[in-house]
């Protein structure tokens, strides 16, 4: 649903108040993604329209006054023990720089730890590179990879369509290629959310007629993407994870114990009519049971919204219960949300036209009042964002972009949500924030302004995505000739997630000094808190450049090495099962062709 300029003039006029943040008062097109159910292609233009509506109202409803939050939030964590001793505590976030001429300028070490890899030895990845296009393998990875993983499947990713560049100025001359080779069109490394991933993968079977492809995720990632590429008819292509070893999450194994199935079943016992809606970040197993006990269709966290008002609206919102999970936190969000439509006192008309088409008040409380939300699974990377990140980010960066993914707590989010009113934050995927941060960066580089610019952004998500931003940054600075603008990655990692060095154990560097006063990830691992909570997730952390290489060379001896490299096939617990009657896989793909079912045609499949 497009919103027509009207209905924005008038929806910015009615009851409007001035949110401040940091001192200046700004009306911009927000940047919460909520797409209406009704629009066809979910059209970025009409996300931002939207959103800035309702953030609005969320904004107002919540705060009751621009500095409610920060109030309530400093009063909230000033009595509270700190979180970490006070040899731990930092007063400042490490952040990446990234400045013009692809210069990087870390700040604290785990941010060094971070940088470190975003540059590899150009061998290395050609090397690497020889052996995908001789052996015909794809990779797919997630964002959330290891720092030196990443930053050698970005350049290799680049140096293929850098070849294939060079192929195709050599056949336009008539020439043909010095190598004698075929460079593939489609690209053999792609770096996206786990949605995308079997897409890709897909794509590489039907473009590059790949031979195998190493999936670089947790085992439910590799196991979704098999699953998606046989039912596109390439179940004979093998999909290898990186490493023999189980590679868990904590958010999809809070769906597969037994309090999940109880949750569900009693759900499913209700009077009403039951729908379950589960994140797409879960096993196959989880979606196969679930859909035995009840209707099922999976979600991302940017089409979760207008499932469930399109789900209310088609099944009768007073009739409907629906039941989210299992990210708790995503769930709480969404029910915020709802909750800032109703109190807000928006009208009938204006739901209608700015949210929904087929709901009112009445029936967007009955949705609200038939939510039913997991109340026990959230991410341990998103779960790090909690009161000593959210004081930290009040006190000492008002100015910056505020970027959370939604499965973050609520605090986090609701200063996302503030500041997406004015265009100075985002709420959403991983796509979602690699989108904004490339947008914002655009309009500097494009925009007249001779002073030097430095941008920052506030990443309320897996460091991991480092990677991505860097490159999509230098790019733009580069397309742009761009000078003046630099973009600070900040890392919001808890004081727990850090430990001090006393000043004997310190680590000297070449001059003599101490290089390291704050160790990152000593309390628990890598940039992870011994209370809960990690700035990167360990399980992703299992796929490691050296990890890949093994399994490149393991498939380019395949003869001598099927035991080995049938360890690295995907979980294949419901390979021959059938539950209730029905081919199990299929019942564990079935949620996830009613939400593309839904994406193309906006409509719930009966």
């Amino acid at each position: 649903m497009f919103i027509r300029p009207d209905a924005i003039q008038r929806l910015t006029t009615l009851g409007r108040r001035s949110i401040t943040l940091a001192g200046h008062s700004r009306r911009a097109a927000s940047s919460l993604i909520i797409p209406s159910a009704s629009n066809k292609n979910f059209n970025n233009s009409a996300y931002h329209e939207q959103t800035k509506l309702l953030a609005r109202t969320i904004a107002c409803n919540i705060n009751h006054g621009a500095s409610h939050l920060h109030q309530r939030t400093l009063s909230s964590t000033a009595s509270a023990p700190p979180s970490a001793p006070p040899a731990q505590q930092i007063t400042s976030f490490p952040s990446i720089v990234i400045g013009p001429n692809h210069t990087l300028s870390p700040q604290g070490s785990f941010a060094e730890a971070q940088a470190a890899f975003l540059e590899p030895p150009m061998e290395l990845v050609e090397s690497l590179l020889d052996q995908l296009i001789d052996l015909k393998v794809g990779i797919v990875a997630h964002y959330y990879m290891d720092v030196e993983l990443q930053g050698v499947l970005h350049a290799m990713k680049r140096r293929q369509m850098e070849l294939l560049h060079h192929q195709k100025l050599q056949e336009e001359d008539g020439g043909v290629t010095t190598t004698g080779r075929r460079i593939p069109e489609y690209p053999l490394v792609s770096i996206s959310d786990s949605l995308k991933m079997g897409d890709d993968a897909v794509q590489m079977c039907t473009q590059n007629n790949v031979s195998s492809i190493i999936c670089l995720g947790v085992d439910f990632m590799s196991e979704s993407v098999s699953a998606i590429m046989g039912k596109n008819d390439f179940k004979h292509v093998p999909v290898y994870r990186a490493t023999a070893k189980h590679i868990g999450c904590s958010l999809a194994e809070s769906a597969e114990g037994d309090a999940y199935k109880a949750w569900l079943t009693k759900s499913a016992a209700s009077d009403k009519k039951s729908l379950h809606v589960v994140y797409i970040n879960t096993s196959l197993e989880t979606k196969a049971i679930s859909s035995s006990i009840i209707p099922t269709i999976t979600c991302t966290s940017s089409n979760v919204l207008q499932t469930i008002l399109q789900a209310s609206a088609q099944m009768g919102p007073e009739e409907l219960q629906i039941c989210y999970g299992p990210d708790t936190y995503m769930g709480d969000n969404l029910v915020s949300l709802l909750d800032a439509v109703i109190e807000s006192g928006w009208s009938d008309e204006r739901i209608k036209e700015d949210l929904h088409p087929f709901h009112d008040q009445t029936t967007i409380q009955s949705l609200r009042d038939n939510i039913n939300v997991y109340p026990s699974g959230n991410c341990v990377v998103h779960h790090m964002f909690g009161h000593s990140v959210v004081e930290t980010v009040l006190n000492d960066y008002k100015d910056a972009y505020v970027t959370a993914h939604l499965e973050v707590p609520g605090e986090m989010f609701q200063i996302a949500l503030r500041k997406s009113l004015d265009d100075e934050g985002v709420v959403g995927s991983t796509s979602n924030i690699l989108n904004f941060i490339e947008r914002k960066v655009e309009d500097a580089a494009k925009s007249t302004a001779e002073e030097k610019q430095r941008l920052q952004f506030i990443l309320g998500t897996e460091a991991g995505m480092v990677t991505s931003i860097v490159r999509s940054v230098q790019d733009i600075l580069d397309s742009n000739a761009c000078q003046n603008v630099e973009a600070e990655i900040i890392f919001p990692v808890s004081s727990e997630a850090v430990m001090a060095v006393e000043e004997g154990d310190a680590a000297v560097g070449g001059d003599g000094t101490d290089s390291l006063g704050v160790v990152p990830g000593v309390a628990g691992g890598e940039g992870c808190s011994t209370a809960g909570g990690c700035a990167t997730c360990p399980f992703m952390k299992m796929n490691d450049l050296d990890a890949v290489q093994d399994i490149v060379d393991m498939i380019s001896q395949s003869s001598g090495n099927e035991l080995q490299l049938s360890k690295h096939l995907p979980p294949n617990s419901l390979n021959g099962r059938k539950i209730n009657g029905k081919d199990a896989v299929e019942l564990g793909i079935e949620p996830i062709v009613f939400m593309r079912e839904f994406m193309m045609g906006k409509r719930i499949s009966d």
